[in-house]
Parts: C-alpha cells; structure tokens; sequence
C-alpha cells in the first residue's frame, strides 16, 4: 500500500538542506510536487539556482529518506522553469534562518529585479536595509556580496558589533 501524499511531504520536511541544516528542504521551497506514477514516487525539485553545489547532495538526502520510510521507486525530476526564488522560503523557514543568525531575504524583492533598483534608490543608492538577525537593528552593512555559501551575502551590525549571513534575493 502506497502511502498518501500528505505522509510523504511531511517526510520530506525532516530533511535539511546540507548547506543550512537548520532548514528542510520543503522550507526552502525547493521540492516542488510530489505524485505517484505507476508504483514510482515522482518528487519534482527545482535547485536554488543551476550551478548549486549542495543538488546532488540534496537529491541523495531525498531518495535516502524516502527510501528510509519504505518508498521502494523513487524518480526525481529537475524543474529549471519557473526558477527558484527566495520568494518561496516559507514563513516557518524564514524564522527558522532568523534564529539559526542568518538574516532571511526581504520579502518581496525576489521576484522583480526592478522592485530591487527602487529600494536601492530610496536607500540613497546604498545597500538594501538588512535587520540583524541577533539584535534586530537596521544599523547594518554590507561587508561582502560574497557569503559562506555562493546564495548568501556578510553583513555586520553596527549596533551588536556581530557578523552575520543575509541569504541574498534570487
């Protein structure tokens, strides 16, 4: 007997994503349907950008899982369109990056680049305003574009003195 759908994406939100244990997968957005075709459990991901380091981890992670729980036929399917956006980390995992001190991105400007150039000319063409993640002032700047994994950006907090993570709008 095959189990409901329901079982298994509460399954697949127990796994973590390898880069940011603190997060599943489903919080991520990344896996995008789940469906059985023919006795074969078909989970349908889409990476968080083409070039993801963490992808066949991730799929490995996915098929070890539900292989775990019994799942016998396991087919992952790339979905490259639409792409992935920041837009779709959920609430409980934009939480889940803010206690873990990763600041998450700033909802809405995901998903329309020129959102993104609007915000930086209201900000006097500076950084877009990130919120500490530890204190939660808006006294913070960029240190640099480029984070501890290629989708997170170094900020540091003016107030606290504490670096941080902001995990960048894609």
């Amino acid at each position: 007997m095959q189990p409901d759908i329901d079982q298994i994406w509460s399954w697949l939100s127990e796994v973590p994503d390898p880069e940011i244990p603190v997060i599943s997968l489903t919080d991520l957005g990344i896996i995008r349907d789940v469906a059985w075709d023919e006795g074969t459990l078909v989970v349908t991901v889409t990476p968080t950008y083409s070039g993801c380091p963490a992808t066949t981890v991730i799929n490995l992670d996915i098929e070890s899982a539900l292989h775990e729980h019994g799942i016998g036929k396991v087919r992952l399917e790339r979905q490259l369109s639409p792409a992935w956006t920041t837009d779709w980390i959920s609430e409980k995992g934009r939480e889940k990056l803010r206690n873990y001190g990763i600041a998450p991105p700033v909802d809405g400007t995901a998903a329309d680049g020129r959102l993104m150039q609007r915000i930086d000319k209201l900000a006097g063409g500076g950084n877009l305003v990130i919120s500490c993640p530890r204190c939660g002032s808006n006294n913070t700047e960029k240190v640099s574009q480029f984070g501890s994994t290629p989708c997170k950006a170094s900020y540091r907090c003016k107030d606290c003195l504490e670096p941080f993570d902001y995990f960048k709008c894609i």
